[in-house]
């Protein structure tokens, strides 16, 4: 029930993305008079919609792992999230195709032996460890993962100091999977997910051996429509509690009086002030451009540049007049899969052969595409723009090379010829869409940039100013950021002693 007293207490959130509509859905439930400025003309940021005569993609994610969060936040906000969004348990989760043979992980352990005793023979026992021993490093990290790390207690909680051996320090994920499994190929059928951070596998702190498995422990949704549908669900419920979302409403800047926050200044000049602001915006685009000239210490523009930030991506968004026969979802690694990582990540050029991802949802989902059409999503992990890559010149060449990839490795062999739709989205598109660097999994998930290290929920350097998206605490992918909304809410509604039940017991 609202809590018609706090009525008076104006909240804005700037960006409609996850982070920002899991805050205001949140905000709103409680009480709060909520506004919710948006500069596209639709919700969801990342998690936006693309439609194209007939063809619907998602913009980013397509994974839905730890679907239990969003279960929450919607309990959270006296709702049911089954009421407004249809979901779908992919078994197997997805294949892994390498040369000459192919993996479909699943959560059915049996299933998943039985292919192990057959491609892999001799790693069963290290199976049984991994899922052992990362559920225990799992337990330990997940109440750190809910911390808001607003202060240096925090992070000297007792929470912390209990994970601290699961942290696994100076080792990467692919040593840790190295400790389970024998053969290579098998190693990266655990690894592929530090895509998901944007990060090598060789680089990626040990601790994110947890992502596989969470994946193997609580299994991979779909929700009919696209992963965009849930933007929309949370828009849904915001609408109901009052919340006034203003879309094509681009935000100048932040209105500061002295180092406090005290609403924003839009494009058009009108400027909207509240209590509190939610920025839900790319972090580095927002220290940059969002906050007035002057008024940072910790985040200049100049410290910005010190980051690491992320790889980008190059998406291909097809709608084409056939469905071909490959799962809902699909990785194809390279043949030299280590090089073309280190393309990526260190030598920050384009590769001769690319890794990719195909989604081909419509072989679960129809409303995606015309009846016997299909809306093929396509992501490549690419150099963010600190790379020198002239993508104005490299574009068409990279697309083309995709497509050929596909037609050959992808076995989708006549695919030229059935294409009636195309968006591509390239780094230098995605800074267009104000991502920093066109890093499309912000800032890097290394161990100095993150928990405490992390730009944190109730932002250090301004006051009445709270953070949420991937550039923040917990970080990228969207369990973790409808987190950071669910942190970010927890925290204003202490400032303001307003009662909250929330499944989040660590803020």
């Amino acid at each position: 029930m609202k809590n018609t007293q706090m009525q008076q207490k104006h909240i804005i959130v700037v960006g409609a993305g996850p982070g920002g509509l899991t805050a205001a859905m949140l905000l709103a439930a409680r009480g709060f008079k909520v506004t919710l400025v948006e500069k596209m003309d639709r919700v969801g940021g990342r998690n936006a919609a693309i439609t194209r005569n007939g063809y619907k993609f998602d913009t980013g994610p397509t994974f839905l792992m730890m679907k239990f969060i969003l279960d929450e936040v919607f309990e959270e906000a006296g709702r049911k999230s089954e009421d407004y969004l249809k979901f779908v348990k992919l078994e197997p989760m997805y294949r892994l195709q390498f040369d000459g043979v192919a993996m479909e992980p699943t959560t059915d352990h049996a299933a998943m032996l039985k292919q192990l005793n057959e491609k892999f023979p001799g790693n069963a026992e290290g199976y049984w460890h991994f899922l052992e021993r990362e559920q225990e490093r799992f337990r330990k990290m997940y109440p750190c993962l809910q911390k808001d790390y607003s202060s240096l207690s925090s992070y000297l909680s007792l929470d912390l100091l209990k994970a601290v051996p699961h942290l696994a320090f100076g080792k990467s994920v692919m040593d840790i999977l190295g400790g389970y499994f024998k053969q290579e190929l098998l190693k990266l059928s655990f690894t592929f997910q530090a895509k998901y951070l944007g990060m090598s596998a060789w680089d990626c702190p040990g601790a994110f051996a947890i992502l596989p498995f969470v994946e193997h422990a609580y299994g991979v949704y779909h929700t009919q429509g696209g992963l965009s549908e849930i933007s929309e669900a949370m828009a849904k419920v915001c609408r109901e509690y009052g919340v006034d979302i203003r879309l094509n409403s681009s935000v100048k800047q932040l209105v500061l009086e002295g180092r406090d926050v005290r609403g924003v200044e839009l494009a058009s000049g009108e400027k909207i002030l509240g209590d509190e602001t939610v920025l839900n915006a790319d972090f580095g685009y927002a220290m940059n451009y969002l906050v007035p000239p002057g008024a940072l210490k910790k985040y200049t523009p100049e410290k910005i540049e010190e980051k690491e930030f992320s790889c980008s991506t190059f998406m291909l968004y097809l709608g084409v007049d056939k469905i071909y026969d490959l799962p809902h979802h699909t990785i194809f690694f390279a043949k030299d899969y280590r090089k073309n990582i280190e393309d990526v990540f260190q030598r920050k050029v384009l590769s001769d052969e690319n890794s990719f991802y195909v989604r081909n949802a419509s072989v679960t989902d129809p409303n995606l595409a015309p009846p016997g059409h299909s809306a093929l999503y396509v992501l490549v992990p690419v150099p963010n723009l600190s790379a020198n890559v002239d993508w104005a010149k490299a574009k068409k060449a990279f697309r083309d090379k995709l497509i050929e990839a596909m037609e050959t490795r992808g076995g989708m062999k006549d695919l030229r010829s059935h294409i009636r739709e195309e968006v591509v989205l390239a780094p230098d598109d995605w800074q267009v869409q104000n991502i920093h660097l066109g890093a499309t999994f912000n800032l890097a998930h290394k161990l100095s940039q993150m928990l405490y290290f992390r730009p944190r929920n109730k932002f250090e350097e301004l006051g009445n100013c709270y953070l949420v998206g991937g550039g923040t605490h917990p970080g990228s992918g969207l369990p973790t950021i409808y987190e950071s909304g669910r942190i970010a809410a927890n925290l204003i509604c202490r400032e303001h002693n307003v009662p909250f039940v929330s499944k989040n017991t660590q803020v």
